[in-house]
């Protein structure tokens, strides 16, 4: 078992085609089904079901595809660290939830990238679930998520905490109406989202029976929606106090306990912390973000 035969199995189980594998690599069908004939060959085992879609993995493939991976991660990071010499450069890519991007990173973004044109960062948006599974797959250097986490692959560090609002229509005067509605909505991100999970643990611990609720996958869709009255979500406040010059929506205030949230960077604690990440983590403190963090400072 090589290199480029993992390298090759990965890529054919992630795209699913032996066609789409070859083009990602920049070879040919032939080579592909060569290279996997030969590690399949190599294991006695079956590790791709053909068929006229493409291919997927037997059990063998899927017990194997996570090795792969992992390998494939550990040679993009030899090769980072061989060529970091402390000036930040390369590829940085980073997650976040479109609430915090949109409220407290966006500044910091554009600050980096123009104080550090040698790096090629790239962000991207998306729920708590989604994000921490490509930090600990990675697909993401690290990323910006909704508290607690507890996964023993993740160092995380708090950068700041917010303060979440119910938001719903100025028909809903009080919390307490909310009980008198016969069917409330809410207006949610897909699943995985920690905003929703915390706004479906509140009205249930509240008494109130909720009607299934409508995903959306932007946030002006979800203000634009709770405006109209067709539901209610759960954002951090300093989103509702931006929304309310734009919408016409009410903001209420939860107890403590349920609206206090922290914001938490994860990355693997295994991966080396290159010099460009360094400094996004430098900047993305001086700009105000603060906390405890368990994550290692040392370079690995």
């Amino acid at each position: 078992m090589d290199i480029s035969e993992l390298r090759t199995f990965e890529a054919v189980a992630r795209l699913g085609s032996m066609n789409r594998a070859a083009a990602e690599l920049h070879t040919v069908q032939s080579n592909i089904t060569a290279r996997m004939q030969a590690l399949e060959d190599e294991l006695g085992m079956p590790l791709l079901r053909r068929h006229a879609r493409g291919v997927s993995l037997t059990s063998a493939g899927q017990r194997l595809l996570p090795f792969a991976g992992r390998v494939m991660t550990l040679l993009a990071e030899a090769q980072v660290a061989a060529r970091d010499d402390g000036t930040p450069e390369g590829a940085l890519v980073l997650g976040g939830l479109e609430t915090t991007t949109a409220l407290r990173l966006s500044p910091v973004l554009t600050r980096f990238a123009r104080a550090y044109p040698r790096v090629r960062l790239a962000f991207s948006a998306g729920t708590t679930a989604r994000l921490v599974q490509d930090v600990v797959d990675g697909r993401l250097d690290g990323a910006f998520v909704a508290g607690p986490i507890d996964h023993p692959e993740l160092a995380q560090e708090t950068v700041f905490a917010e303060e979440l609002a119910l938001l719903t229509s100025p028909a809903i005067r009080s919390l307490k109406g909310l009980a008198g509605l016969a069917e409330l909505r809410t207006i949610v991100f897909q699943s995985g989202c920690s905003y929703r999970q915390r706004l479906e643990a509140f009205l249930a611990q509240s008494g109130i029976v909720v009607a299934k609720p409508l995903e959306l996958g932007s946030l002006d869709a979800i203000l634009s929606c709770v405006a109209a009255g067709v539901g209610v979500t759960l954002l951090p406040k300093g989103v509702a106090q931006s929304a309310l010059a734009q919408w016409d929506i009410r903001a209420h205030r939860l107890p403590r306990e349920q609206a206090r949230v922290e914001t938490l960077f994860v990355r693997r604690r295994d991966a080396y912390v290159s010099s460009a990440m360094a400094a996004f983590l430098d900047m993305s403190r001086h700009a105000g973000f603060r906390g405890k963090s368990d994550a290692r400072s040392s370079r690995r």
